[in-house]
């Protein structure tokens, strides 16, 4: 099941789509927008939305609030869920990536990343910030978009996801939050779970959520956790472990490419053939070629 969002109420006769990735919990969207007011509602879920080009002043009316700004390429406005906006619109055309998040993934990172009280974990309906940071997170989804989606691509934007989603808290919430002291650690046999899941079912669509549970701790932290300890993160680390079975099948059999991407993960011959040279240096059949002489 999809994630629903306000987007194409909000949005209806304002905008053109360019470009959409959808999935349960996430939902990212390139859109040109017209000149114009968007219709007025409630944000079903938390919309983040970055300006890529154009320049133009923009209204944002919600919460007692209201913003007008002059609005250009790397700006970032956020509308939580649950806000009722009065009004928004712009007076010149614009291109901007919209990315929208569950109602509870904040208050699930507030408990699990911050040890915070999830009642207490509200994000501010702010417009027209300039947060390098939080900007950069958004040009990683950006890059999803358009791309076939490989099931190691879906492990990475899991992580995305929890970064982005602690970072908000952090940064955006009405009461700021301070990261603990207590960090949990990947100890030994927390790794060794990780490592096992992942070596039964490599070849599966792994989420980071699965992995997380493995080790007992919040997505956020395993993937900043796994990279640490052992210098890749998540979804690489994956990647690797399916180039490495592909190439025993390169080497000791005539399979087809499409078989042997299938039977190590990979959702297409494509993504298999590209994660493939992206690791070695060679086309799969580059790489059968020279094992076999």
């Amino acid at each position: 099941m999809k994630l629903s969002t306000h987007s194409d109420r909000k949005y209806q006769g304002t905008t053109d789509l360019i470009a959409s990735l959808h999935f349960s919990s996430l939902r990212i969207d390139r859109r040109r927008l017209k000149p114009g007011h968007h219709k007025p509602g409630v944000c079903q879920c938390h919309e983040l939305v970055f300006v890529l080009a154009g320049r133009t002043y923009a209204l944002q009316s919600a919460n007692g609030m209201t913003h007008r700004n002059f609005i250009r390429p790397g700006i970032s406005c956020v509308c939580p869920a649950g806000t009722f906006e009065k009004a928004s619109g712009t007076t010149s055309p614009l291109e901007s990536l919209h990315i929208y998040l569950p109602p509870d993934l904040i208050e699930r990172s507030a408990a699990a990343d911050y040890d915070v009280d999830p009642a207490k974990a509200e994000l501010s309906y702010t417009g027209a910030l300039e947060d390098p940071k939080l900007y950069g997170i958004a040009m990683a989804f950006r890059e999803a978009l358009g791309q076939p989606m490989e099931p190691a691509e879906r492990l990475y934007l899991d992580g995305m996801q929890a970064a982005l989603a602690a970072y908000l808290i952090e940064k955006y919430s009405v009461d700021r939050w301070v990261r603990s002291g207590r960090l949990p650690d990947l100890d030994g046999d927390r790794l060794e779970r990780v490592i096992d899941y992942i070596e039964a079912h490599f070849a599966d669509d792994i989420g980071l959520a699965e992995l997380a549970a493995q080790a007992s701790v919040s997505e956020y932290h395993l993937g900043r956790l796994f990279r640490a300890t052992i210098g890749v993160p998540p979804h690489r680390y994956v990647n690797f472990r399916r180039v490495q079975e592909a190439q025993k099948w390169l080497e000791k059999s005539r399979l087809p490419m499409p078989e042997i991407a299938s039977m190590t993960g990979f959702a297409s011959s494509a993504g298999f053939a590209r994660v493939f040279r992206n690791l070695t240096g060679l086309s799969p059949r580059a790489y059968r070629a020279v094992r076999h002489g």
